[in-house]
Formats: C-alpha cells, sequence, structure tokens
C-alpha cells in the first residue's frame, strides 16, 4: 500500500517523513483555575510541541446531572472512582469564556491551539474562534452525526480509536468523508486513565495505515515517553499527551500527565526515532568511514630482516585496517620475508 499523503494542520505538515506532530492536551490539568491554564499554555509553548488541545463541553452538555448506576464511575476505579458523571465533567470542564484567552495564548506562542468539541453548540464556539482542526474523542467516535457536522467545517480532523471495533472506526471515516472531511488522522488509544502498556498494541498503527489508507498517530494515556517513541518508530506521525505543570499539584488528569522537561523529552526523542527509522542497509555508510579504517587486519609488530621466518611473534591481528584480512594468517606463517620490515608495516603480500 502507498505511503499516506501528508495533511496540513495549522501550518504544519503531519504525515510520513515529518517531524511527529505533537499535540499537548490541557483538559482538566487547570484544575479551575484560568491563570493555571494559561500557564499551562505558556510552559508548553517552551517544549517544542507544536499543538496544545483542549476540551469543549459543559457538565449538562455531555451527560445530565443524574445519579442512578449508569453515571456512576465504579468505586475501585483509581482516579475518578465513586463520582457522577456531572460531578466529574463539572470539575474538569474548560468553561468557554476561557477558549478566547486561551486561543490568544497559545497563538502568541506559534502553538497550533484547537480542541475537541462534544456536541454542536461547541463546534460554534470553536468555529468562532477559527479553530484550524477538530478533535474526535474516543467516546464519541460512535456519535457520527457530530462528527459529521464537524467535518463540515472542512477543517482536518483527529480522530481517537480508543475502544472502537475495526467496523466502528470505518463508520467513523466514512461519516467525516461523507461531511466533507478531506484531510483525517488517526489516532491509536487506549482509552483507560492511566493506561497500562501492555495494552498499547503498538502493532495496531501499522494495521491501521494499511486499513485506511490516512496518517496515523497515537492518543497515549501510559506514564511516561516510552510508548510514544515506539509508537514513532512504528510509523506513528502524531502524538497526544496529556500535561500539567506538576503531577503532584493534583487533578482529574494529573496521573498521566506529563510535566513540561518530559513533553520536551518526548519531542526530542520522538524525532530521533522517526530520523532512525530509515531503510535496511548493509556495508559501511559514510558516517563509519573513520571507524572503518580501524578494522583489524594483519601488521608487522617487529622488525624482521629479509629471510626472516614469519612467525605470530612477528605478525599479529591488530587495529587498524590497512594490512592483509586476519584469515589470511594461517596462510602466511612459515613463509619468509622478501626483505627488512620495520615494526609498524601492515602486512601485504609483496612483503613475504
Amino acid at each position: 500500500m502507498r505511503t499516506p499523503d501528508p495533511i496540513e494542520i495549522g501550518g504544519h505538515r503531519v504525515g510520513p517523513g515529518e517531524r511527529p506532530f505533537v499535540i499537548a492536551e490541557v483538559s482538566g490539568n487547570h484544575n479551575g483555575s484560568l491563570d493555571r491554564a494559561l500557564e499551562i499554555v505558556d510552559a508548553i509553548a517552551g517544549t517544542g510541541a507544536q499543538a496544545v488541545k483542549f476540551q469543549t463541553y459543559r457538565a449538562d452538555t455531555i451527560t445530565i446531572d443524574a445519579d442512578g448506576p449508569a453515571f456512576r464511575i465504579r468505586d475501585d476505579h483509581g482516579l475518578w472512582g465513586g463520582r457522577n458523571l456531572y460531578q466529574l465533567y463539572e470539575q474538569a470542564h474548560t468553561p468557554w469564556e476561557w477558549h478566547d484567552p486561551l486561543f490568544a495564548r497559545a497563538r502568541e506562542h506559534g502553538l497550533v491551539p484547537f480542541s475537541s468539541p462534544f456536541d454542536p453548540t461547541a463546534i460554534e464556539l470553536l468555529e468562532s474562534l477559527d479553530a484550524p482542526a477538530y478533535k474526535v474523542a474516543s467516546a464519541e467516535l460512535v456519535d457520527l452525526p457530530l462528527i459529521r457536522a464537524m467535518a463540515a467545517t472542512g477543517k482536518p480532523m483527529v480522530i481517537s480509536t480508543g475502544m472502537a471495533t475495526l467496523a466502528e472506526i470505518d463508520a467513523a471515516v466514512a461519516a467525516a468523508r461523507e461531511g466533507g472531511a478531506t484531510q483525517i488522522v488517526l489516532l491509536a488509544c487506549t482509552a483507560s486513565y492511566p493506561a497500562d502498556p501492555v495494552d498499547a498494541n503498538l502493532q495496531t498503527i501499522p494495521a491501521l495505515r494499511e486499513a485506511f489508507g490516512v496518517p496515523i498517530g497515537l492518543s497515549d494515556h501510559t506514564p511516561g515517553i516510552g510508548v510514544p517513541v515506539a509508537a514513532v518508530a512504528l510509523g506513528a506521525v502524531a502524538i497526544e499527551k496529556h500535561v500539567t505543570l506538576q503531577r503532584a499539584d493534583g487533578g482529574v488528569d494529573s496521573d498521566f500527565s506529563l510535566e513540561p522537561a518530559e513533553l520536551a523529552s518526548l519531542v526530542t526523542e520522538t524525532d530521533v526515532a522517526r530520523r532512525a527509522m530509515g531503510p535496511a542497509r548493509f556495508g559501511p555508510r559514510e558516517s563509519e568511514r573513520d571507524t572503518l579504517a580501524l578494522r583489524r587486519s594483519l601488521w608487522v609488530v617487529a622488525d624482521v630482516a629479509a629471510g626472516e621466518q614469519v612467525t605470530a611473534d612477528n605478525v599479529r591481528s591488530i587495529r587498524p585496517a590497512g594490512g592483509l584480512h586476519t584469515d589470511t594468517i594461517g596462510t602466511v606463517l612459515g613463509r619468509t620475508f622478501t626483505r627488512d620490515v620495520a615494526r609498524g608495516t601492515p602486512l601485504t603480500w609483496d612483503l613475504i
């Protein structure tokens, strides 16, 4: 299958051969403070990430204030156990009046600001801010009317695929294309918070690329940066990670978020992984030229006179290159030197 064509998000090419497009997700790490949210954006700007992402919903646009079993998170959930959905989203949401200053601050830094809308009114807000792209959250992948509404804007779409079957991903991609989307990135994702690396199943990345022919990235909720680096080695072209100022500050997403210095390492190391993934190659590279000259070969290691016998005491395999191949030692031992030879001379056929 041919390599997917890159797409463009906010002036950045996203696709094979390009620097990984790193999306820093603020989510609920603002902990209810606009000043903190702005500080997170400022910190992201110093890491080399290209984009900052928000989530656009209110508690009453994403759920209802109900307390039945279906509306509560199981008690033993590590982060959000025992809470009902309305309470959680009321705490975690980014107030709509914050979006304008947050988008403006991101743009001041040269970051690409965009968001995940969770209902049509959120799309209207983001369109008023000239959002350059839209993100479909994993749980919203099955909301095909919402996907069509995002696609109708004509903006690039980034679609997370956590929990989704191949058929559900196919339906979401079809809905996006029906709605008018021509630039789509799919993100492999494990929608658990935090996620165990063993559940990352990164071979999904080439499988998605083969199935859909679009650029593939990773939305990652594992601790650290190991999984994203491995994902880029398997062809991921975009990485989304949650970011906070300090995990010790707490908050709904802090446990699986990176601190700014860690995000900077992710930006550096994923690009290293991308640059390392060249084609299979054998034989010396130009960069190995100096080391190639240090290969072992046969050298005269003691002063010898003409007629003297070649022995293990006066000819040895040592570094550097320049003499006969090391495997000729059995052939040359016992022969005689044709002339006087000084110690430190590469052994050649004309000397014996």
